[in-house]
This record gives structure tokens, C-alpha cells and sequence, in this order.
């Protein structure tokens, strides 16, 4: 075990769950998927194409409006 404190990663959704992917040194074929068990993890996006939306029903993150050809 080791402390995942500070470690860069990648939200990925796996079928209905989601994982933490940690890339080996810059690889982009090697790499380790963690299941996520801890239930109020604090987490920073850090992404420039995320953004925040609501609708009448939901709140949720997606694509810019520009990757996904909306207008603002």
C-alpha cells in the first residue's frame, strides 16, 4: 500500500462504475486502474474542455460547448 496523496490521474468510467487510471511514467499503454471504495474523496479537476451544466432535471460535467458544437 502506498498513499494516493497528491497522485495525477484520470476519472474513467467503466460501465456504470467509475475508476482512478494512473498512467506508468507518461505511458499511454501502460497503466494501473484502481476501483474507488472511498466514498467522499476530495477531488480538483483539472481539465480546460469540463464544464459545469444544469438542466431542468440534473446538474452534471461534460465536454466544453465548443468539443460538443453548442453555443453558449
Amino acid at each position: 500500500m502506498k498513499s494516493a496523496n497528491k497522485v495525477s490521474g484520470y476519472l474513467i468510467r467503466v460501465g456504470n462504475d467509475f475508476m482512478f487510471r494512473v498512467y506508468d511514467c507518461g505511458s499511454v499503454d501502460k497503466f494501473t486502474d484502481y476501483e474507488i471504495y472511498h466514498y467522499d474523496m476530495c477531488v480538483t479537476i483539472n481539465d480546460t474542455d469540463a464544464y459545469f451544466y444544469k438542466n431542468s432535471d440534473s446538474h452534471f460535467i461534460d465536454y466544453s460547448p465548443q468539443t460538443l458544437g453548442l453555443t453558449e
